[in-house]
């Protein structure tokens, strides 16, 4: 039997339209444009509008139009959609079923939704790949899309400064025979002993929020920034040396490495963890921030528009995200 191989055959990203900067953020809580950008390397972010048209599955419409552009796919092609949320458009139905619809997919196909973070893109390619070689799908929609500036404190000066909205998606398909395009190798996890590091345990069935947790603003999300940067930055190096290990290749044989957004700081000492050259590392946290399942494949799209990552070049996609979930993907693109 002959092995079914996956790649990427398109990507498409939405950014909404406001941007809030340093410097409109100096204006309301304690911090300035300097504190922010030295830490963390973040000048600007996406926030979506509030009064409709820019919510989690509305963006994923947006991207996934671009994506089926780019590879010469119409809807009915997809046969599943995995979407990358923590900020779903609402509990029920999910947010995959949503998608379908506005994308007047009618051929009934398989649609999920997965919570785990920032790692979420590569945890939906990777699913992606296996249902795929399978057999079980074809075309397979995968989704990072989140409105997180629903969840952040904003007056909490801490944790507000990091995060913004956004959608990246990538469709993962097969490559046919003589294509040197494929996904090399894959590897994903969990450590729940991490879970305190970056949790947000009021608003679900054990405890749903209440009048009290609104006026307290104990409802947002909370982080550990010192213990998620140390394990962050191990667990990114850990993951990019176990797919490289897995597909028998060998550093300098990888052309880019796309880590999830978080904190210039964290990506720099992962780069240098791993040995890797800044300058194969794709950046732009500058503009967006912390965007949790969509920093991935909005850097992975965005440098493959401008040019920089081609068709052949050896890339790693490197992610961890609150669980503490984390995963990598290496992929001749």
């Amino acid at each position: 039997m002959t092995e079914i191989k996956t790649k990427i055959l398109g990507t498409g990203i939405y950014l909404p339209k406001k941007v809030v900067t340093n410097l409109d953020l100096e204006k309301v809580i304690d911090t300035s444009d300097q504190w922010i950008f030295e830490r963390t390397g973040i000048r600007a972010r996406r926030i979506c509008s509030t009064e409709g048209g820019e919510w989690p599955t509305d963006m994923a419409m947006h991207a996934s139009w671009k994506a089926l552009e780019t590879a010469r796919l119409q809807p009915n092609d997809i046969d599943m959609i995995i979407f990358a949320s923590v900020t779903p458009d609402q509990k029920l139905p999910n947010s995959a079923s949503l998608l379908q619809q506005k994308l007047g997919i009618t051929n009934n196909c398989a649609c999920m939704d997965i919570a785990v973070a920032c790692s979420g893109f590569v945890y939906g390619v990777n699913m992606a790949n296996s249902f795929i070689k399978t057999g079980m799908a074809k075309n397979v929609l995968v989704v990072g899309s989140e409105m997180l500036s629903r969840e952040v404190d904003w007056n909490d000066r801490t944790i507000c400064i990091l995060f913004g909205d956004g959608c990246g998606v990538g469709i993962v398909g097969r490559s046919e025979e003589g294509d040197e395009s494929q996904i090399l190798s894959t590897h994903l996890g969990s450590d729940g002993s991490g879970k305190e590091f970056f949790n947000q345990p009021v608003g679900g069935a054990v405890e749903p929020i209440t009048e009290t947790h609104i006026k307290e603003g104990t409802h947002f999300m909370r982080m550990k920034g010192k213990e998620m940067f140390k394990v962050a930055t191990r667990t990114l190096a850990d993951n990019a040396k176990i797919v490289l290990e897995r597909a028998g290749m060998t550093l300098d044989q990888v052309d880019w490495v796309v880590p999830h957004q978080a904190n210039i700081r964290i990506i720099e000492t992962t780069a240098n963890l791993i040995g890797i050259s800044m300058d194969k590392v794709i950046v732009n946290i500058e503009n967006y921030g912390n965007t949790s399942a969509a920093t991935v494949p909005i850097a992975f799209h965005e440098a493959i528009e401008s040019g920089k990552i081609k068709r052949g070049d050896v890339v790693i996609l490197d992610a961890f995200g609150a669980g503490l979930t984390f995963g990598a993907t290496l992929l001749r693109y």
